[in-house]
C-alpha cells in the first residue's frame, strides 16, 4: 500500500498497464470535479429559469480564471516529470516550489479584481438584468473559489507529476463531499443556517476547495509521494520562474482562449434571449460529462510521457499516445450515442421548465458530435503540453476556435456583426439561417479541425525535442 501512494516507476513495464494505473484515479477525479457544476446548475433548475443562465455564464467565468492560472501548473509538471524520470528529486522539489509562486501570486490577484468587477463583468455579455441579478453574488463566490481551488489543483498536479494519482483523489472525494453536503444547507437554510439562495452553493464551495488543498500539501510536506516538498532553502530563483512561465503561458493562452471564445459565444446566444443562453448552460455542462475520461486519460498520458522523456525513452512516449487515443476514441463513440438517445431524460434533471427542455435536448444532440472530438484533442493537447511542448497547441486552438468556430457561429446563425473602424463599417455576411443551432454545430465542426491539425503535428514529432529543465 505504501508502495501505491509513493507512485511506481512509470518508465518501465507494460505502456498500457501503467497508463490505466495512473489514469483511473484521474478520471474519477474528474467524475468527482463534474459533480461541481452540475449540482450547482441543478440547485438553480429548482430555483428558476434565470438562476441557471446565470450560474452557468459565472461558471464559464469562474473557468476562465482556472485556465488562466492552469498554465502554470502545465509547466510545472512537465518540469516535475522530467526531473522525476530523471531520477532527481531534489530538482524536482525546488521546481515545485517555484511553480506554487507563480500560480497563488497570479491566483490570489485575478480573485480580487474579479470580485471588484463582477457587476461588469456580467453586464458586458449583454445579458437581462433578470440573469445578472441571478447570478452576481454566486460568481463573486466562484472567484474566491477559483483561488482556493488553485491551491488544491496545484497541489495535486505536483503529485500526480510524480507518479501518484491516489493523494489527488482523496482530496478531490473530501472536497467534493464536503460540498455536496453543504450546498443544500446554505442554499435553503436547513437547520437554522441562513437561507443565501444559489451563492449559497459557492460558499460551499469555497469551503470545500480549502480542505482539498489542505489534503494535498499534507501529503506533499509529509513524505507520502515520491516527491517530498520542503521549505528549507527556499528561495525565488528568477531563471527557473522566467522558463515555468515562458513555458506556461502558451498554455494558459490555449485555456483562456477557449474560455474567453464561451463567453463570446454567450454573447452571441444571449441575442436570442433568456431562455437560449439556460439551454446552452445546461448543455456545456453536460459536455463535462464527454469529458470525463477524457480528462483523466489525457492528465494521465501527459504524465508518462513527460517521465518516459526525462528517461530517455521517446519511443515509449509516442506509444503512450498511441494508447491513450485509442482509449478516448472508445469511450467517446460511447457516451455520444448515450447523450443522444437520452438527450431529453438528462435535460429534465437538471430543469422544470417545459419550454427549456426540448430547446436543449436539440443543443445537445447536435454538440454530441463534438464529443467524439473532444478526447483525442485533450490527449494530445495534455502530451504535447507536458513534455513542454505549449506553443503548438495554443496555435491550434487559436486557429480552431477564432478561425473556424466563433465565424462559424455567427455565419450560420444568420447573426450580423458590424465592425468599425476608422469611420468604415462591415457587415458580416450570413450563409445559414439556423438560428442559435447555427452556434452548435460551429462547436461540433470547430472540434473535428482541431483534431485534424493535432494529427500531422504529432506524427511529425518536434514536440518530443522541447527543453524544459
Amino acid at each position: 500500500m505504501r508502495r501505491r501512494l509513493r507512485g511506481r516507476d512509470l518508465t518501465t513495464g507494460s505502456i498500457p498497464r501503467n497508463l490505466w494505473w495512473l489514469a483511473w484515479p484521474q478520471v474519477v477525479e474528474g467524475v468527482l470535479n463534474v459533480l461541481d457544476q452540475l449540482l450547482d446548475i441543478f440547485w438553480a433548475g429548482i430555483i428558476g429559469t434565470s438562476t441557471i443562465a446565470g450560474v452557468g455564464t459565472a461558471q464559464t467565468y469562474k473557468q476562465l480564471v482556472m485556465s488562466g492560472r492552469m498554465g502554470f501548473d502545465t509547466a510545472m509538471r512537465a518540469q516535475v516529470s522530467r526531473a522525476i524520470g530523471a531520477k532527481n528529486p531534489a530538482l524536482a522539489n525546488h521546481l515545485a516550489l517555484q511553480g506554487f509562486t507563480l500560480s497563488a501570486g497570479f491566483s490570489i490577484a485575478v480573485a480580487v479584481a474579479g470580485v471588484l468587477l463582477t457587476i461588469p463583468l456580467l453586464r458586458m455579455l449583454g445579458l437581462g438584468q433578470d440573469v445578472i441579478d441571478a447570478g452576481a453574488n454566486y460568481l463573486r463566490l466562484q472567484f474566491v473559489a477559483a483561488a482556493a481551488f488553485a491551491f488544491r489543483q496545484m497541489g495535486g498536479a505536483a503529485l500526480q507529476a510524480s507518479g501518484n494519482a491516489i493523494i489527488p483523489l482523496r482530496a478531490t472525494t473530501l472536497t467534493r463531499v464536503t460540498h455536496i453536503v453543504l450546498s443544500p444547507f446554505l442554499i435553503f437554510g436547513w437547520l437554522g443556517l441562513p437561507a443565501m439562495g444559489i451563492p449559497g452553493a459557492g460558499l460551499a464551495d469555497v469551503l470545500a476547495q480549502l480542505l482539498g488543498a489542505a489534503w494535498n500539501f499534507r501529503a506533499l510536506f509529509t513524505g507520502q509521494s515520491q516527491l517530498h516538498l520542503s521549505m528549507r532553502g527556499y528561495r525565488l530563483d528568477p531563471p527557473v520562474l522566467w522558463r515555468t512561465t515562458k513555458l506556461g503561458l502558451p498554455a494558459s493562452v490555449t485555456g483562456m482562449e477557449r474560455s474567453i471564445a464561451q463567453l463570446v459565444v454567450v454573447g452571441i446566444v444571449a441575442t436570442f434571449g433568456t431562455l437560449a443562453v439556460a439551454a446552452f448552460s445546461l448543455t456545456r455542462r453536460a459536455e463535462n460529462l464527454a469529458h470525463l475520461g477524457a480528462q483523466g486519460m489525457g492528465g494521465a498520458t501527459g504524465v508518462l510521457v513527460g517521465q518516459n522523456l526525462g528517461a530517455g525513452k521517446p519511443d515509449r512516449a509516442v506509444k503512450t499516445v498511441y494508447w491513450a487515443v485509442g482509449y478516448v476514441s472508445a469511450l467517446a463513440l460511447l457516451t455520444a450515442v448515450l447523450m443522444f438517445v437520452f438527450a431529453a431524460p438528462l435535460m429534465k434533471v437538471f430543469t422544470r421548465n417545459a419550454d427549456l427542455v426540448p430547446l436543449a435536448t436539440d443543443w445537445l444532440r447536435i454538440l454530441v458530435v463534438s464529443y467524439l472530438f473532444l478526447g483525442v484533442g485533450q490527449v494530445f493537447a495534455q502530451s504535447f503540453n507536458t513534455a513542454g511542448d505549449t506553443f503548438a497547441p495554443m496555435l491550434i486552438t487559436l486557429l480552431a476556435i477564432w478561425g473556424v468556430q466563433q465565424p462559424l457561429a455567427l455565419l450560420l446563425s444568420g447573426q450580423s456583426l458590424h465592425l468599425g473602424l476608422f469611420g468604415l463599417s462591415l457587415t458580416m455576411p450570413s450563409i445559414g439561417h439556423l438560428g442559435q443551432f447555427g452556434i452548435a454545430w460551429a462547436i461540433s465542426i470547430a472540434g473535428f479541425v482541431r483534431v485534424a491539425v493535432y494529427i500531422p503535428y504529432f506524427l511529425w514529432g518536434p514536440w518530443m525535442k522541447k527543453r524544459v529543465i
